[in-house]
């Protein structure tokens, strides 16, 4: 006759019987090396974003100094009467002109579209620099102020135009901008400075004789 024991091994199910040992905490096998916690590196990443995107603000409003798109002399001289009828003879004797260059850019600003002169500007300034060094950080500056999407003062540029600024700035040179420059100047051309000779901002000056950009500007 069996024993209590033994009965009690007859009765288990097949399922219970197939069932491999229980371990206790002493047979545990050693586990591999801990892994980081999700959360954890969630939480560094955020950290990351956070503190890049303080030290971007800061830095963004430290540069503004670095690029004067509009020295104190181009508001200085006030135009002759004879400068200012020059302007509607052509463009390019309005952007040949300090004060023309001033005036317009005042008009610009009241169409939200002063970016194309500043672009312009800082691009003539990039042209005049020789120092390697300088026009590494001003090519720099000038991509993320007007070039880069992310920038809230991007100019309009077509692809080809921004594919052949992406490759030369691999190798910065005064000459990076010179295709997306006259593409913004014709732009102005076209487009801003028919209005400008129509606008109540030129039409006072000729009827005046007398500059405005200093009050403007």
């Amino acid at each position: 006759m069996p024993t209590p024991h033994e009965a009690e091994k007859q009765h288990t199910g097949p399922e219970e019987a197939d069932r491999p040992p229980s371990m206790s905490s002493h047979d545990a096998a050693p586990s591999g090396p801990p892994s980081r916690n999700p959360c954890c590196l969630c939480w560094c990443c955020c950290c990351s974003c956070s503190w890049n995107q303080e030290r971007q603000r800061a830095w963004q409003a430290s540069r503004e100094s670095k690029l004067q798109p509009l020295p104190s002399c181009e508001v200085c001289t006030p135009p002759s009467p004879e400068e200012v009828q020059s302007w509607a003879q052509s463009f390019d004797k309005l952007m040949h002109s300090p004060t023309g260059r001033s005036v317009f850019r005042a008009f610009l600003r009241t169409e939200y579209s002063e970016e194309n002169m500043l672009f312009w500007l800082a691009c003539e300034e990039l042209k005049a620099e020789a120092n390697q060094h300088v026009v590494d950080e001003k090519a720099r500056l000038i991509y993320e102020d007007y070039v880069s999407i992310l920038s809230p003062k991007e100019v309009s540029l077509d692809s080809r135009v921004r594919e052949g600024i992406n490759r030369k700035m691999q190798e910065p040179s005064p000459h990076t901008f010179d295709d997306a420059q006259l593409q913004i100047y014709t732009l102005m051309h076209r487009d801003s400075y028919p209005r400008f000779l129509t606008s109540p901002t030129y039409r006072s000056l000729l009827l005046q004789g007398a500059p405005q950009s200093s009050s403007e500007a």
